[in-house]
């Protein structure tokens, strides 16, 4: 039987037959959370209509992927495991943070792992699907990202900027303490060349609550500028978003490029009941014409214990507004329910 959906115009209802749960997803609004339990997350608008989303599973123990036709989509369609972990050795532990890129006509995940003997032992690996469509086909394991420094390392992110690729991610260098961001150019898109440069570290407060972090990067250009968002603090109601902005005619590579905003762009907020938002991507609206900026939070404060092992992270969605000097305005993490853009 087919779905139908009911909306109604001036009073007048009309009821429409849809041919397939993607279609039906394609005509709903946003709901917050989209995705529950599902941290990290990171959403592609490929140029064949789909979106797709991957995250991490409160199991830490296996990578999923999901594609509709609309944002609202991803919370209803089906969910493909596309791999698991092993029970030993190198990608044995702690799958964290995938996300998924298509470059050069295949497709690519960057993910974090740590080993089973050794859980925090975490650096950064690479798969890649040569499918047209990355739920079919094999996803080929590129091994490591090797960086200058064999130590913790995490969250990888890639983005193309004037016909160079870079990687951005999250690292502890000793005897530093907590973890920085680092960028280098790209020569594969599973690794990196020298020089391999720091453009942050946790230096104010509100980058030092819990832990010392600065974590989850995740590129914006717009009006000519390059705006990394990036995560701080620990991973509790003290989780914020932060941002570095370097002119689209810098050299990235240049440390002196990069200035951090003095404050955290998003926080919690007891208004809305959300807590710990990070950890976010950036995709847009089919036509390109909206920003959304897509992210995790909780939408309760205290918790019980570690706040790795809570479960509660939840995937959610709202617009990028822009101020009159050209830099994003993430506002306050919206309230559960309906997306009111």
């Amino acid at each position: 039987m087919r779905p139908f959906i009911v909306f109604t115009v001036f009073g007048l209802s009309a009821l429409i037959s849809c041919t397939d749960e993607e279609t039906a997803a394609s005509v709903d609004i946003i709901h917050n959370p989209l995705i529950e339990q599902r941290a990290d997350p990171h959403v592609w608008l490929h140029t064949d209509g789909y979106y797709y989303l991957t995250a991490t599973v409160p199991e830490y123990d296996r990578i999923e992927l999901r594609r509709a036709r609309s944002i609202a989509g991803l919370a209803t369609v089906d969910v493909e495991t596309i791999w698991h972990r092993y029970e030993s050795g190198p990608m044995s532990h702690h799958i964290w943070a995938p996300e998924i890129h298509y470059i050069d006509g295949a497709w690519y995940i960057h993910f974090a792992a740590g080993r089973a003997e050794d859980i925090w032992r975490i650096r950064m690996y690479v798969l890649r699907n040569e499918s047209e469509n990355p739920l079919e086909g094999t996803w080929d394991e590129m091994g490591q990202i090797e960086t200058d420094w064999d130590s913790f390392s995490l969250d990888a992110t890639t983005f193309e900027h004037r016909g160079t690729r870079y990687l951005v991610w999250a690292q502890s260098v000793p005897p530093e303490p907590g973890t920085n961001l680092y960028i280098a150019e790209m020569d594969t898109p599973w690794s990196i060349i020298s020089p391999q440069v720091k453009i942050s570290e946790p230096e104010y407060d509100w980058e030092r609550r819990g832990h010392n972090v600065n974590e989850g990067p995740a590129a914006l250009i717009r009006n000519n500028r390059v705006f990394m968002a990036y995560s701080a603090s620990a991973t509790d109601h003290n989780y914020r978003i932060g941002l570095l902005t370097a002119d689209e005619d810098a050299d990235l590579l240049d440390p002196d490029s990069w200035s951090k905003s003095p404050e955290p762009v998003m926080g919690s907020s007891d208004e809305t009941g959300q807590f710990g938002p990070g950890h976010n991507s950036f995709t847009t609206s089919p036509d390109g014409e909206t920003d959304y900026i897509i992210y995790h939070a909780r939408n309760y404060k205290e918790i019980e214990g570690e706040p790795l092992w809570n479960p509660d992270r939840h995937t959610r969605v709202q617009p990028v507004h822009w101020n009159a000097d050209g830099t994003p305005d993430f506002g306050i993490p919206v309230a559960d329910g309906p997306l009111q853009e």
